[in-house]
């Protein structure tokens, strides 16, 4: 049997932060060195626009992306041209994602603290927003609709989308990325890729119609997450994505050739992937570390796959117990955290760190990815600590109004002069004062 994965055995080790980052390291990224590399890049796209864009296509990728706006013919072409199947599919997917975000919708609240003094609260969607939705090793019309669906639901009145050109349909985006824009009904579509289209959102390229927006989402590869991170606070975004990661906790009852499909369903997507299983059980890792044979060397990304599960961020790791496994898995805070076990609401209740939460043998990862009604742009390397996936959340802001009488104020004005006194600041208390003079 071959050694596509490593084995860990912390079964008689404590788990702690220090285990995991020694043991179970991600991918070493240098995003640090990723932006400085960046840098002349993302100015000459603020100082030269489209003049910029162009030849960083041509010098990056040899292709002409010229026009850089997608005319509304193209789109419209796009739709009409694409597979019935996948058309339906895709409609599927949008009307999963339109329900779930609906539910998510936040509630404002009205709170009144005394006759004629109230204080309320409402949400209100950002005014512009650029999504950038990547094209390097595989074709993402997903990704459209994870960004788009949610940003329409909060309210936002003007999206933008970036995506790389192609070369093998001769500089213009990958024909169904078109269609599902224009599916979703999303008119302001760029052939801008990579962090020249974070660039592009950010100082806005005026001469295509392309006006700076105030958030960019969307995930990216090293040099997306780098534009985002060196742009902060040019613009707002969602988070610096990393590259995906699934953690599997499986126990004796879980069937093996499923956590080996669903650890290779993310290790497909870029050579960085993690792809961990955590159990505690010896006899399923090498059920696993079988089926991981047997799958991989008929995948038609098999190259891709073998490299992601072989680096050091991959492994079947053996632990003492499911406690230890929760307690592994809250350390890690995973993007995708799979539980396949007899007792999954039981460890449930123990998960505080994830992006998103997979529970049960038929709740595959991937069906998160497309259509299970969730969103596929979630935390990675360990962002889930503090920060969650997208939703209608990341493109609204909560607004705070505060109303009160006369009388409300005279309550409460000796107070307020009170404290503005005793921090030094006379003009806020006479602010209060002048009116009742």
């Amino acid at each position: 049997m071959s050694e596509v994965i490593r084995f860990l055995d912390l079964s008689g080790k404590k788990i702690s932060a220090e285990t995991i980052n020694h043991d179970l390291p991600r991918a070493s990224l240098d995003i640090d060195s990723a932006v400085e590399s960046i840098r002349p890049l993302v100015e000459a796209v603020r100082t030269q626009g489209s003049e910029a864009i162009q030849a960083i296509a041509l010098e990056r990728d040899g292709i002409d992306v010229m026009p850089i706006r997608v005319s509304e013919f193209e789109l419209s072409n796009a739709l009409s041209n694409l597979d019935a199947q996948l058309r339906s599919s895709l409609e599927v997917a949008f009307a999963r994602v339109r329900e779930v975000s609906l539910a998510a919708m936040p509630a404002g609240f009205e709170v009144n603290l005394a006759d004629g003094a109230q204080v309320s609260q409402r949400w209100q969607p950002i005014d512009s927003v650029g999504l950038y939705v990547p094209g390097g090793k595989a074709v993402y019309p997903s990704s459209v609709i994870m960004n788009v669906v949610p940003a329409q639901i909060a309210g936002v009145s003007k999206l933008s989308i970036a995506t790389p050109g192609q070369a093998a349909f001769g500089g213009r985006p990958h024909p169904t990325v078109l269609a599902t824009a224009e599916l979703l009904g999303v008119k302001d579509v760029y052939t801008i890729g990579g962090p020249a289209a974070v660039a592009a959102f950010a100082f806005g390229i005026p001469e295509i119609g392309l006006v700076p927006v105030s958030l960019v989402t969307g995930p990216g590869n090293l040099y997306v997450a780098a534009a985002k991170r060196l742009l902060r606070g040019v613009i707002a975004i969602d988070s610096e994505a990393g590259p995906t990661e699934i953690m599997v906790i499986a126990d004796s009852s879980a069937n093996a050739s499923f956590v080996a499909a669903d650890l290779i369903s993310q290790a497909e997507h870029d050579e960085n992937a993690a792809a961990v299983l955590v159990t505690d059980s010896a006899e399923l890792i090498q059920a696993v570390r079988a089926a991981l044979d047997q799958q991989v060397s008929i995948s038609v990304n098999k190259t891709r796959i073998l490299e992601a599960l072989a680096g050091r961020q991959s492994a079947l790791v053996l632990v003492r117990d499911m406690s230890a496994a929760a307690n592994l898995a809250n350390l890690y805070a995973t993007e995708h955290l799979s539980l396949q076990t007899g007792q999954n609401e039981a460890i449930l209740t123990k998960i505080s760190n994830a992006g998103a939460i997979f529970m049960g043998s038929y709740s595959p990862v991937s069906l998160g990815d497309y259509l299970a009604g969730s969103n596929h742009v979630l935390p990675t390397g360990g962002q889930a600590r503090s920060s969650s996936g997208l939703g209608v959340h990341t493109f609204l802001r909560p607004q705070q109004v505060i109303q009160y009488s006369e009388s409300a104020l005279s309550v409460v004005a000796n107070n307020v002069v009170a404290i503005a006194d005793s921090e030094g600041l006379e003009a806020h208390a006479e602010a209060i004062k002048i009116r009742f003079q």
